[in-house]
């Protein structure tokens, strides 16, 4: 049903009352992002920390979701326990399409359970069970355990935690039905505050499509693009690993804790060789006929009875990168033990391995010594990682309760922070140049798709400051309008602005198309007041020297005009989060 209004479903867990809201705002924030920023706007707290009870957990869909391939993304938006400030993560799988069949824009979840509880949200249904009996149990096994709790369709999305979450690790990861995550900046960690254990959204109800010809037309269209152009069939057929290669001869694959951006090893664990040595299936989000998961398996032999266990591992660039190249692990099942590992423990993949990065080096350095460690750090070794991820989770010493609250926190207690690779948060994978490290260490998200600054490096070799700064901005308000849909970004290039328009008339949003534009600079504003509002300032954030220390396809980092970058970006930030005037708010 198109309406002007959003419908929001408000979930307290400490009373155990639900409520359903409608909102006005479509005109104005869209949905996805924009909905969101606008529901913690109204339910966050800008003078409480990120774990008060009443700091919300919000989930939000976009106006196109369920009515055309590839808007398949949800936003989850926090308080975040990494830097106490506000945040976004965004994940696939069938979460955007369940809520959409519940008949909601938005989730809004506040409170804190008495014990550990599962909640139950659909058109029909809000409940809320004690699970305290599966404290400690990992995401896996919490997922079969709710789809069980909770009978449904294949409608049904599952949301859940691991010990990470539960045990307040800042970057603790929500697993979306088991191949998705909102991963970064510690959504899980929010939802382990808040005694929640899992949420169930049920997608019970079914929703009408536009009538006529124009919107089937279009539909096809659409489909047709997205199944047809070459990105898309590169992603179906190795999936984002298939970038391990390109980067790697470019010289912007990190490396060993960054020591490298390249490795003659890097074909190990390239996309082609996970094809060939690993792959057991691909999947896709509800919602996408991409299908861009890739399946792995892992198998292992068992001793005493000569046995072998065969277990399902999801991989990725990103994965592969962390738990791959930045420890030097050069073989494709052992990376896939190592992910198998923090996915079971609920943890942040690509924190993970970047903070296992940089604890090797700082064991190698002796900044740090096993009695921190516990166990033998050393690259390539995927059992001690295994080991070091699961102490991460569940923290046994001072060493890894900091290093769970990221690499930084423990690199300014015991030293090593100038290798410490993290941009906001552990870095993402593309060591590209001065651009994307800016981008990531001063975005709003601290993500490689806050803007295309990875793009950026590799298309131009010139050190103009203030296109790149223009470019940093104009591209990441274009990424908001998407992210307020909520698109995968992968579809970026078929959502041009005409076939944009053309889907929004098709589904009766034709209205909005000339406010676009300005609803992605009201939202990217809106986002970088409240960031700033929460303490946020640009202006401090410092870039670790091993940054400076990196060479690329273009050379060697000129730190004066990462400095230059650093300084324009911070200033342009505080003029987009600048207070509105009077008359405007």
């Amino acid at each position: 049903m198109i309406r002007d209004y959003f419908r929001i479903m408000k979930v307290d867990l400490t009373t155990g009352k639900a409520s359903l809201l409608e909102r006005p705002g479509r005109d104005q924030y869209l949905g996805g992002t924009g909905l969101a920023a606008m529901l913690f706007e109204e339910f966050g707290h800008m003078d409480r920390d990120w774990d008060d009870p009443e700091q919300p957990l919000i989930f939000t869909i976009g106006p196109l979701t369920g009515y055309y391939p590839l808007m398949s993304k949800t936003c989850c938006a926090f308080r975040s326990p990494y830097h106490n400030q506000y945040a976004e993560s965004y994940a696939g799988g069938k979460s955007a399409l369940s809520l959409r069949f519940a008949d909601l824009d938005a989730l809004v979840v506040v409170g804190k359970a008495a014990r550990l509880s599962a909640l139950c949200v659909g058109s029909r249904r809000v409940e809320t069970r004690d699970v305290d009996y599966m404290r400690g149990f990992d995401a896996l096994r919490t997922g079969r355990i709710v789809r069980k709790l909770f009978p449904g369709s294949g409608r049904r999305s599952i949301l859940r935690i691991g010990p990470a979450g539960e045990n307040l690790s800042a970057y603790a990861c929500i697993n979306v039905d088991t191949y998705r995550h909102f991963g970064r900046l510690g959504g899980g960690t929010v939802m382990g505050s808040k005694n929640l254990k899992a949420i169930c959204i049920l997608g019970d109800r079914g929703f009408d499509l536009p009538e006529g010809k124009a919107y089937s037309d279009l539909y096809k269209d659409i489909f047709k693009q997205l199944t047809t152009t070459e990105m898309m069939s590169k992603y179906h057929g190795l999936g984002t690993a298939v970038n391990i290669n390109p980067l790697n001869e470019l010289k912007s694959l990190p490396w060993k804790n960054l020591q490298q951006t390249s490795s003659p090893l890097a074909d190990n664990i390239s996309g082609e060789r996970f094809a060939k040595d690993t792959l057991l299936r691909s999947a896709a989000c509800a919602g996408c006929p991409v299908g861009c998961i890739h399946v792995g398996f892992v198998r292992e032999q068992f001793q005493a009875n000569n046995q072998y266990l065969y277990r399902q591992v999801s991989y990725d660039y990103e994965p592969i990168f962390a738990c791959g190249g930045m420890l030097e692990i050069t073989e494709a099942p052992q990376v896939l033990r190592l992910l198998d590992v923090i996915e079971k423990e609920g943890l942040d993949v690509m924190s993970t391995g970047v903070a296992l990065a940089w604890a090797t080096e700082a064991l190698e350095e002796g900044v740090i010594s096993r009695d921190e460690t516990m166990v033998d750090l050393t690259w390539g070794n995927v059992d001690a990682y295994m080991q070091g991820s699961e102490l991460i989770s569940r923290p046994p010493n001072e060493f890894y309760r900091l290093l769970a609250q990221g690499a930084m926190k423990c690199a300014q207690k015991f030293g090593g922070a100038d290798f410490a690779c993290v941009l906001g948060q552990e870095m993402a994978g593309y060591a590209t140049g001065e651009v994307f490290f800016v981008s990531e260490a001063l975005g709003f998200r601290h993500s490689h798709l806050d803007s295309g600054g990875y793009a950026y490096d590799q298309k131009y070799e010139d050190k103009n400051v203030t296109r790149a700064l223009d470019f940093l901005v104009n591209d990441g308000r274009e990424r908001i309008v998407l992210n307020c849909m909520v698109a995968c970004l992968f579809s970026r290039g078929v959502y041009k602005d005409e076939l944009m328009a053309q889907a929004m008339e098709a589904v009766g949003y034709g209205a909005l198309n000339d406010s676009l534009s300005a609803i992605g600079d009201r939202v990217q504003r809106l986002r970088w007041r409240l960031r700033l509002g929460m303490g946020y300032d640009p202006a401090k954030v410092v870039i670790p020297k091993r940054y400076t220390e990196v060479t690329t396809w273009k050379g060697p980092i000129d730190p004066e005009y990462l400095e230059a970058l650093r300084t324009g970006y911070a200033a342009r930030i505080m003029e987009m989060g600048a207070p509105l005037p009077e008359t405007e708010e």
